[in-house]
């Protein structure tokens, strides 16, 4: 591939090349021949992760220029230091405490923990002193790799041991990044007659298929109603059921802290607008977008747009106060102003580094792009009328990022 004289440019990796799950795809279709159809959430849950065959549970991580896209901890460690930074800020609003625990669910590959810890550490926070940190994956497998990376920067030492049970702790942050949007969905169309759901079927040849039916539970129509939305006709859209019961368990060992969730997100209204009529589901493969999720069965990502109101009532059912919401670029711009010369004057430094980290900056401060993602922040036990410097440039709600 031609490109910069001086400069490799590399082909991306072919889509197709993927393949899907052989195992999988037969268990499903044995599965609905047995039972009948099934919903898109069953679908979408097994498909990310059925143990051993799921896209979440095998041993290579999806995130990185060597997998299917790229997250804003992997375009660069500085986002992970913006991130550090806020969690310090509310570090210091709880009084300091110690010990501290930070927890990342769908930790992958180490790069949001390699970018906050590494921040911390030259920022000399006082808060690394009391810190542990706890990456957690549904795929096992995949934190021996995370322990690693850290290894290698010299940033273990500050890893919580696991061989402690899962206790309450009495002062810790929760950091979420882009989990939330593979959270199983189901799919609903409007119908003149009212809601129909879409589920997971077989056609005549042996394919999955979509098959319209009535709804298999009536919290979907609830939500709807909930949120103000009215489908049009025809118009598909997407609805996570799950929110309540991962939030509620992925907090329920903080005591009083932070939980930190980031993602790309949107108002209902524009969520399940009539500007999306088939809805935000996608499906990322080798750097490209799909839209259709029965190809690559296991070997793809499956992500929906997340719905602002809904984890906002979710958080609010778990005891979790709002404390502010911002971007990911507005996050960046707020606390990060000394971070590009930083990592620039770093010894050994070179033009390619200025490079990568330029290009890494106009990702995450595009607000068409990661700069766009939404940062939601809750408190548990924190001190009444709690203000963080970070989240000081709120932008109004828009219909989010993608």
């Amino acid at each position: 591939m031609s490109g910069i004289p001086g400069y490799r440019v590399e082909r991306l990796p072919d889509p197709e090349a993927v393949g899907e799950d052989a195992t999988l795809v037969e268990a499903l279709r044995d599965e609905i021949r047995r039972d009948g159809p099934i919903t898109f959430a069953q679908f979408m849950n097994r498909a990310l992760y059925e143990p051993g065959h799921g896209y979440y549970r095998r041993a290579e991580p999806g995130p990185g220029p060597a997998g299917d896209f790229i997250t804003a901890p992997e375009a660069h460690p500085i986002f992970g230091a913006a991130v550090g930074r806020l969690v310090a800020q509310a570090w210091d609003a709880l009084g300091r405490p110690g010990p501290f625990r930070i927890t990342e669910p769908g930790a992958g590959t180490g790069a949001l923990a390699t970018g906050l810890l590494g921040g911390l550490r030259d920022d000399a926070s006082p808060m690394l002193d009391a810190l542990r940190y706890r990456p957690l994956e549904v795929e096992p497998a995949r934190l021996a790799t995370l322990r690693a990376r850290l290894a290698a920067d010299r940033l273990d030492a500050h890893l919580a041991d696991d061989r402690l049970p899962d206790e309450r702790v009495e002062a810790g942050a929760v950091i979420v990044n882009e989990v939330l949007d593979a959270l199983p969905v189901h799919r609903v169309v409007g119908r003149p007659e009212g809601l129909r759901e879409l589920l997971v079927g077989l056609d005549g040849t042996g394919r999955f298929a979509t098959v319209e039916a009535e709804p298999t539970t009536p919290r979907l129509a609830e939500r709807l109603v909930l949120e103000g939305v009215v489908l049009e006709a025809g118009q598909v859209t997407e609805i996570c059921l799950g929110i309540d019961a991962w939030l509620a368990g992925v907090a329920n060992h903080l005591e009083r802290g932070v939980v930190v969730l980031m993602d790309y997100a949107a108002e209902p209204a524009a969520l399940h607008g009539a500007a999306r009529p088939t809805g935000t589901l996608r499906a990322f493969a080798r750097h490209a977008v799909g839209a259709d999720p029965f190809r690559h069965v296991g070997r793809q990502d499956l992500t929906a747009t997340v719905d602002l109101a809904a984890v906002r009532a979710a958080a609010a059912r778990a005891d979790l106060a709002p404390l502010g919401e911002t971007t990911a670029g507005e996050l960046l711009a707020a606390v990060g102003d000394d971070l590009p010369s930083r990592y620039l004057r770093r010894e050994g430094a070179s033009l390619q580094d200025a490079l990568s980290l330029r290009s890494a900056l106009a990702r995450l401060l595009d607000p068409r792009g990661l700069g766009g993602f939404r940062v939601l922040v809750f408190g548990r036990g924190v001190p009444p009328d709690t203000r963080l410097d970070a989240l000081r440039r709120i932008a109004k709600p828009s219909s989010g990022a993608r």
